[in-house]
């Protein structure tokens, strides 16, 4: 729904935004040379997930994006076959960072027509979320009359795979009352007839990611034993301002990102993807209540970046740290050295959709043990 504001606060808006492209001309015309100071990253996702020895578990990725899930269960010890993604930009991710790897994308993604039974035998894992637009607070919650609905291919998939497990992600918004009866009937039911199944919900931040948010996963095995073996993956992390101990310190969003202490700090509120709402967006503004911590952060969500550099040269109005979208990816979770191909907004909604890498590496750790194959 659009902003109820008043026409003057609009133009307002409008003359502020003249005067930043304006800026952004005249900045860009600088000479190759001229000297920004950048910041560097202080966080290194790497270290949330120790690359752990090949577990001998091969996986099936479904609905890949950039790779959020490929990536953590791939660190935590698992092999992959394929991953499919019907966005052609996806898949273009997939190869440059895993040239190896047997990528489907654009119209050779779509699950929807693939015969998964040549999958039979050779697959023990599938994972994958199925577009959460559908249950998003942030979209139009259509749930399963919106055409984004890929559940009923996602359990196709599994019946016709049967792997021993199975995992689904998507946001905690399918959990709502709204959606209760859609998701019994139309995803667990069917999956029970196979598959023992546990659902929770994890915040990223209690894995270590600078960021507030909360998704759901659904974890299905077909065999009891393995099933009895399962648990919800526990945190790493502690919670800002409640220490526990064993557990570490949260990384905040200013200390991650490698900029100076302002005596505020916390987690970055829940990035948007740059391919939801009715226009493709270089912010990721989540919510007009984000804009708060964003302000209190000096982090400038609108206009991201490409570069860095390009970000530096670029200060918005305020002076605030305008974010690049290797500073998305590192609030995401995602190390320095992944690439992200396409447009900014292309990139920012490889993001945004994707599963945090050090979420994704605990839930596989978690499946990894249930299957006996315990690093």
């Amino acid at each position: 729904m659009p902003y109820d504001i008043t026409a003057e606060r609009r133009q307002q808006y409008r003359e502020t935004s003249i005067r930043s492209q304006q800026r952004k001309i005249a900045l860009l015309q600088r000479a190759p040379s001229a000297v920004v100071k950048l910041h560097r990253h202080r966080l290194d996702p790497k270290v949330l997930t120790p690359q752990l020895p090949a577990n001998g578990i091969p996986a099936l990725s479904l609905f890949s994006g950039c790779g959020g899930l490929d990536l953590g269960f791939e660190r935590a010890g698992f092999g992959h076959v394929a991953a499919y993604d019907i966005l052609e930009v996806c898949g273009q991710t997939l190869r440059a960072n895993r040239p190896a790897w047997n990528v489907f994308g654009g119209a050779e993604g779509d699950i929807a027509g693939v015969r998964w039974s040549k999958y039979r035998g050779e697959v023990e894992v599938v994972h994958g979320g199925p577009p959460c637009q559908p249950f998003s607070v942030a979209g139009s919650r259509l749930g399963p009359r919106d055409p984004r609905n890929m559940w009923p291919a996602y359990i196709a998939t599994i019946l016709g795979v049967r792997p021993r497990a199975f995992i689904a992600e998507n946001v905690p918004g399918m959990l709502d009352a709204k959606f209760s009866r859609f998701v019994n009937t139309n995803i667990l039911e069917p999956l029970r007839q196979k598959y023992l199944i546990s659902m929770f919900r994890l915040s990223a931040d209690r894995f270590g990611v600078p960021q507030a948010r909360k998704r759901v996963f659904i974890v299905g095995f077909r065999r009891s034993r393995d099933a009895a073996r399962f648990y919800e993956p526990l945190p790493t992390h502690y919670q800002i301002g409640v220490p526990e101990r064993g557990l570490l310190r949260p990384n905040t969003a200013r200390r991650s990102l490698g900029l100076p202490d302002i005596g505020f700090d916390t987690l970055a509120p829940t990035l948007r993807s740059g391919f939801t709402g009715p226009r493709n967006t270089t912010g990721v503004v989540n919510s007009k209540a984000s804009l708060v911590i964003w302000d209190r952060l000096e982090l400038w969500p609108h206009g991201v970046q490409r570069t860095s550099e390009t970000a530096a040269m670029y200060p918005p109005e305020n002076g605030h740290h305008r974010l690049s979208i290797a500073d998305c990816a590192l609030l995401q979770g995602f190390s320095g050295d992944w690439q992200f191909k396409g447009a900014v907004y292309q990139a920012l909604g490889q993001i945004g959709n994707s599963v945090c890498p050090p979420v994704a590496y605990s839930v596989a750790r978690a499946v990894a043990r249930a299957l006996g194959k315990d690093q």
